[in-house]
């Protein structure tokens, strides 16, 4: 079976649907999956617009630099003043516990607790004054051109007010340059798994972000699955009565014989590879009458739907570079034994098998504050989970990418929501924050040894240099070769820029 993203149970349309959609049991001549999934996609099937006018020679070496990008999004937001923007000289009750220490970019400093970040620091851009005005859980805002925006949205993934993914953005953009030719590998994957997917009972509702929105689900990311357990305790507190929970947290450690898998895209053992290629024949002359009957736009979707599950059930490509027990002992624990490391690992096989867009959450595991939300535990979760996971797998990608001669192509972009408070709560933690935050960048013409922006002497607000996440976006797409005027349609049919607001950020292709 092949699992598309979501679990929505009624369309905007008034069509229903399953979570899980059984390519093995398609149905007598290839019914069920493809036609749910065709009555879904409401996207109009051809872009519109091109890009800007003007003169652009100054940035023509960073048009399409980028062959493949990795997204990095910790869920629930690391906080600047322990991780890229540390305030030595600020009072204790802002500072914390954790002191700076220097980097190979003189004069910068980052969180004591980053020393192998410290270390690459001349290879990254590193931004110090992103803002919005949204201090909640936003990932459908930052990670989307959505210009429209309330907070209530980020509780309901399929509403038809989002907008793009930009892995779907830049799916949808590229499968039109290319005729709708399907890659041996998807050119949009997520992992480890579905974003708070796994959070137990009560954590909260799967959030917004990464779906394709209006361009139909079929430009949803190719979501991964994880099998394995946790080899490290984590010890949470519920915010509600301070009631203590164990867990053994994959976060903070993970079992070596943990795998990514594309379970949708499994053919089952008892369907043998010459039944399943006479059903594939039967499929194939079954859809080339029926688009004999049927030519219009949903046709052309219910192709891409059945063609891409069949890739996913045929295909080894995808099965192979998830496969990360085919990496040495040493290069996996060069990453890390961790989810994070590990999934950073699988997503640099990705990107090398020929993925264009690969995204790794760190997210949220079977119950509150195991992510990046530090409301409270807030130290205990960072000297001895967060940051160490994230110092060592971070910088170990840059590295890989570096030593394999992948980087100068390769785009690597840690990003959150938001930031957290300069001042303490009740709990010893740190709230939202997103007045001032910080992210990283890395790779196909990113500068290098690049400090961006400033905030205040508490890091709280911006002191120069503001950036918006959706300039982020146009930047992204620029590196990636989608000028950020470019248009696709909405469900109206209307053109819409793929980066809302966002203006290309010149200054993020400067070196030091």
């Amino acid at each position: 079976m092949f699992r598309i993203l979501g679990n929505r149970r009624q369309l905007c349309d008034g069509f229903s649907r399953r979570d899980w959609l059984h390519v093995g049991g398609l149905g007598f001549l290839g019914m069920g999956m493809a036609d749910v999934l065709r009555l879904q996609d409401v996207s109009s099937q051809q872009a519109h617009g091109a890009p800007a006018s003007g003169d652009r020679s100054s940035l023509d070496s960073t048009f399409g630099r980028a062959k493949r990008c990795i997204l990095l999004l910790p869920y629930g937001s690391p906080p600047q003043h322990e991780t890229f923007d540390p305030k030595p000289g600020a009072p204790e009750e802002i500072q914390g516990e954790l002191k700076a220490i220097p980097t190979s970019v003189p004069g910068y400093q980052v969180g004591e607790y980053l020393p192998k970040i410290s270390r690459v620091a001349d290879r990254l851009t590193v931004i110090r004054s992103m803002t919005h005005p949204f201090p909640v859980h936003c990932t459908a805002y930052v990670t989307s051109g959505i210009p429209d925006y309330s907070p209530a949205l980020e509780s309901r993934p399929r509403d038809p007010k989002l907008w793009p993914y930009i892995g779907s953005v830049v799916d949808y953009v590229t499968s039109r340059r290319e005729s709708g030719a399907l890659p041996r590998v998807p050119r949009n994957m997520a992992l480890p798994w579905k974003m708070n997917s796994r959070g137990g009972p009560k954590a909260a509702a799967v959030q917004a972000g990464p779906y394709a929105a209006f361009l139909g689900p079929a430009y949803d990311p190719v979501l991964t699955d994880f099998d394995g357990e946790g080899s490290r305790k984590s010890i949470k507190i519920s915010p509600a009565g301070g009631k203590k929970h164990e867990v053994y947290d994959p976060y903070a450690g993970m079992k070596p014989d943990g795998r990514f898998t594309l379970a949708g895209a499994k053919r089952r053992d008892s369907v043998t590879l010459e039944r399943q290629n006479r059903r594939n024949s039967l499929l194939s002359r079954f859809g080339q009458a029926r688009r004999q009957l049927d030519r219009n736009a949903e046709s052309q979707s219910f192709d891409r739907y059945q063609q891409l599950a069949l890739s996913l059930l045929s295909t080894t490509h995808v099965h192979q570079a998830l496969d990360i027990h085919q990496e040495s002992d040493a290069m996996r624990n060069g990453y890390g034994m961790n989810l994070f490391g590990q999934s950073c690992l699988a997503a640099r096989r990705l990107v090398e098998a020929g993925s264009r867009f690969v995204t790794v959450f760190w997210d949220e595991y079977a119950f509150l504050n195991t992510d990046w939300d530090t409301h409270w535990n807030h130290f205990y979760r960072l000297k001895d989970r967060l940051l160490p996971g994230f110092d060592q797998g971070f910088s170990k990608l840059i590295l890989d990418l570096e030593d394999r001669g992948l980087l100068d192509d390769t785009l690597v972009v840690w990003m959150s929501e938001h930031g957290r408070t300069p001042k303490f709560n009740k709990n010893a933690g740190r709230d939202h924050w997103s007045r001032v935050y910080s992210i990283a960048m890395a790779g196909a013409g990113v500068g290098r040894g690049n400090i961006i922006g400033e905030s205040d002497r508490l890091a709280g607000d911006v002191k120069s240099h503001p950036v918006s996440p959706k300039d982020i976006l146009a930047t992204i797409l620029h590196l990636m070769g989608i000028d950020a005027h470019t248009t696709i349609p909405d469900r109206q049919d209307r053109p819409v820029p793929v980066a809302g607001t966002g203006v290309l950020r010149p200054e993020i292709f400067r070196g030091a």
